[in-house]
């Protein structure tokens, strides 16, 4: 195994073959005699763990081999001793300032200066090992964090799928509201930056909207399938779905201060809340409603109009449309609307690529 590397530079021979002396044993010994060919030395050699640098010398003075490792980030990884025969007030503080490991006087003894460039060695070795250890986990960690998110995604999936497998004319159903909650996020992100929607936000959203529905689990199949309207207190009973959800949720999450729980909580309570107050099960109005719910919302409200229910027929993209942007499904935000507005070709393009993959 090749021996670690320590640079001596310092333009008196003496010195260096002093100092050379006392690491010899241990390390391979580089030198040079001025700033310029300790900077050739550092640019050559990739195995320095040490650099005992003097500050005056012909050519290039050790401050300006200070100052091309810094601009090369190099300080902070190869430890510099300092060793100078200026006085503490011109020297010291100005090589502390750059971020040197250490600063010896001259004369110097060669007891103590082996001690402490020893220590110095160690100590940054040590340190050395410790971020090599910490990226080790970090990466440890994120592939732990994507296994559990894969995970996250199958019982997401396998939750929002109970409700499909009891309505069969909502197999899609999820699939698309996550189609249709992206689209409208993305499009709030481009175009209403007020909201501050980021990369981020639109991936938890989205994955969040799968769970919208999640409450009808605990809706009787009477009233859940019915084909026909709901009376009044059937109505009722199937307003409970957005509450039951947060139920399920809030037994079925521990952390409840995580984003994705805020956005899955936020949407199965308020997706059914309207602009105007008229929603349900709390009446918000207007901003009360958390972006989340509002996309799902519009998303919802578009799919279920033209997809198949055992209660009604399938209207058409573009009367879908008309439809939401003029109230008659309930009152949506200004902001809302206009976004839907953009999106309007995306919307439909989804239905329709769906509908082939469908017939095929």
């Amino acid at each position: 195994m090749d021996k670690q590397q320590i640079l001596i530079v310092d333009d008196e021979e003496v010195n260096r073959a002093v100092l050379a002396e006392m690491f010899r044993e241990e390390y391979t010994i580089l030198e040079a005699e001025d700033g310029q060919k300790a900077i050739d030395q550092i640019q050559n050699n990739s195995d320095i763990v040490l650099i005992l640098l003097d500050i005056v010398m012909p050519v290039m003075d050790g401050f300006k081999v200070l100052d091309y490792m810094k601009e090369k980030e190099l300080i902070e990884k190869i430890p510099v001793i300092l060793i100078t025969g200026e006085s503490v007030s011109n020297s010291e503080g100005k090589a502390y300032a750059y971020g040197v490991a250490d600063v010896m006087h001259k004369p110097f003894y060669p007891r103590i200066v082996k001690r402490r460039s020893s220590n110095i060695i160690e100590l940054y070795q040590n340190k050395r090992n410790m971020e090599l250890r910490l990226k080790e986990q970090e990466r440890e960690i994120r592939s732990q964090e994507k296994e559990i998110r894969k995970t996250n995604e199958y019982m997401i999936d396998a939750l929002s799928s109970v409700v499909e497998f009891r309505s069969a004319e909502t197999g899609e159903h999820t699939r698309r509201i996550k189609y249709f909650t992206r689209i409208m996020l993305k499009y709030l992100q481009q175009y209403f930056p007020k909201y501050g929607i980021t990369d981020a936000q639109i991936a938890e959203i989205t994955r969040a909207s799968a769970l919208h529905d999640i409450g009808k689990i605990g809706i009787p199949d009477s009233i859940l399938l019915k084909p026909g309207r709901l009376t009044t207190q059937e109505f009722e009973v199937m307003k409970t779905h957005t509450t039951i959800g947060c139920d399920i949720l809030e037994k079925f999450y521990e952390n409840h201060d995580s984003d994705f729980y805020r956005y899955s909580y936020e949407i199965c309570r308020y997706h059914h809340e309207r602009w105007d107050g008229n929603g349900y099960p709390d009446h918000l109005v207007g901003e009360e409603i958390p972006i989340s719910a509002q996309v799902v919302a519009i998303a919802d409200v578009y799919d279920a109009l033209v997809s198949p229910r055992v209660y009604k027929s399938v209207y058409a993209n573009n009367i879908a449309f008309d439809m939401i942007m003029g109230g008659e499904c309930g009152l949506f935000s200004p902001d809302m609307l206009e976004c839907f507005g953009l999106a309007k070709v995306d919307f439909f393009n989804v239905v329709e690529v769906i509908k082939m993959f469908e017939f095929e």
